[in-house]
């Protein structure tokens, strides 16, 4: 996968690496969307499917989300689940 790291960060960008992790997520029945990415770099997401009530969506954030995008793009401060 070819991400032109010194562009701005993008949506699209994003998506491309979480396609990574989303066969653990589809697995479960869920799912994770990029909503926006905030000037201050954080990311925002939405869970979908069944992660939207899982109660290990935060560990799934935290170690799956997060952990994929930052090892990427270290300019990402943080992922925020907005769901």
């Amino acid at each position: 996968m070819n991400i032109d790291l010194d562009n701005k960060l993008n949506i699209e960008d994003l998506d491309k690496v979480l396609d990574e992790i989303r066969p653990h997520l589809h697995t479960d029945g869920g799912d994770v969307k990029v909503i926006r990415i905030t000037n201050d770099m954080d990311v925002e997401v939405e869970f979908l499917g069944n992660c939207q009530n899982c109660t290990l969506s935060d560990m799934t954030l935290i170690s799956g989300v997060q952990e994929t995008l930052k090892s990427r793009f270290p300019d990402i401060r943080k992922v925020i689940a907005v769901n």
